[in-house]
């Protein structure tokens, strides 16, 4: 990289059609051809808040070295323009080396090209822990929340809730978890209110509780690299939902609650994804079960939607449809 290289930007502040040095981790190089046979490599780039995947041609200038030299995993120092295109951004690299120690200089840090929660891990961890003590008022099963937020309080602070789809970051998981229960604590009082006459009654504490454990099992199914989440043999093969089970079945060995209360939250764990090809054995088919349920879909599904809106940079009133969702994002006429 020359000595007259530009001021360093982030890669997720770039607009199109800027050229700018920047840092960024390769997170991936696939071998691939085309329909009609022709070879190149699929590589992405990342930062904190963007990630960008685009081919290299066998006939690029930079064909050998990203055959030979580009480890997935590395972090790289960049000069490259920024595009937007009918594919998704590209970069159109003019420069490209391994970061060295004297880019700490520049202010190079590794977590900066590693997404994480907009929010403070801890502080969200706390409340979290403090809606458990103050929300769920019997003893046995708060105990039983408590015992398993305080065991994995260390994963929960830096866990992803997915790889991919929705708040799939560090910290991520307890943001979603948090926001979850927030929603469904909203949802309970409500719903017992309007329904006064419901029997039984709803049981606002296992609401409660079903939120903040609902996707417990994730802290098996999934494992952070520097490159990507991954999932565990067991998240392969069995899944967070099971596994969410089976972790509150051995806590409840120490921290008993009645035969009832324990299956009714196991089955909010288990059907809180509701349909077989997104995990779940089973549907809701209890009140509780299905107040979790929707506050969990609509808060993965609010995630999805900011990510789009936050990163599109499509022209016009719509985004693109190169997203988790496969779908145009509305988001009306842009003022000059």
């Amino acid at each position: 990289m020359s000595a007259k290289s530009a001021a360093i930007v982030a890669l997720c502040d770039m607009e199109p059609g800027q050229e700018a040095d920047f840092f960024a981790l390769l997170v991936a190089k696939e071998t691939a051809t085309t329909r009609d046979g022709k070879p190149y490599h699929k590589v992405s780039f990342r930062d904190s808040r963007r990630e960008v995947s685009f081919p290299v041609w066998q006939d690029s200038a930079w064909a050998a070295e990203c055959r030979d030299r580009w480890t997935p995993g590395v972090f790289y120092k960049l000069r490259a323009q920024y595009r937007e295109t009918n594919f998704g951004p590209q970069l159109e690299i003019r420069r490209i080396r391994e970061v060295v120690d004297a880019d700490a200089a520049d202010g190079f840090d590794p977590g900066m090209c590693l997404s994480s929660s907009r929010f403070n891990p801890a502080e969200m961890y706390a409340e979290l822990s403090a809606i458990a003590q103050k929300e769920i008022r019997r003893p046995d099963l708060r105990g039983l929340v408590e015992a398993i937020l305080v065991r994995h309080r260390e994963a929960l602070l830096r866990m992803p809730a997915a790889r991919r789809h929705h708040h799939a970051y560090a910290a991520g998981l307890v943001e979603h978890t948090l926001s979850v229960t927030r929603t469904c604590l909203y949802l309970a009082d409500k719903y017992a209110e309007y329904y006064r006459d419901l029997e039984p009654p709803l049981d606002r504490d296992l609401v409660v509780a079903g939120a903040i454990l609902h996707d417990i099992g994730k802290l098996l199914e999934l494992q952070q690299q520097p490159t990507a989440t991954l999932y565990t043999p067991a998240g392969e093969l069995v899944g967070h939902v099971l596994l969410g089970r089976d972790m509150v079945r051995e806590a409840a060995r120490d921290h008993p609650v009645d035969c009832d209360t324990l299956l009714r939250l196991e089955h909010v764990i288990i059907s809180h994804q509701r349909l077989p090809e997104w995990g779940a054995p089973k549907p809701p088919m209890t009140p509780e079960a299905l107040l979790v349920h929707y506050a969990d879909d609509l808060d993965a599904k609010f995630n999805m939607f900011y990510t789009i809106l936050r990163d599109d940079g499509a022209d016009g009133p719509f985004t693109s449809n190169q997203n988790v969702l496969r779908q145009k994002v509305y988001r009306g006429q842009r003022s000059d």
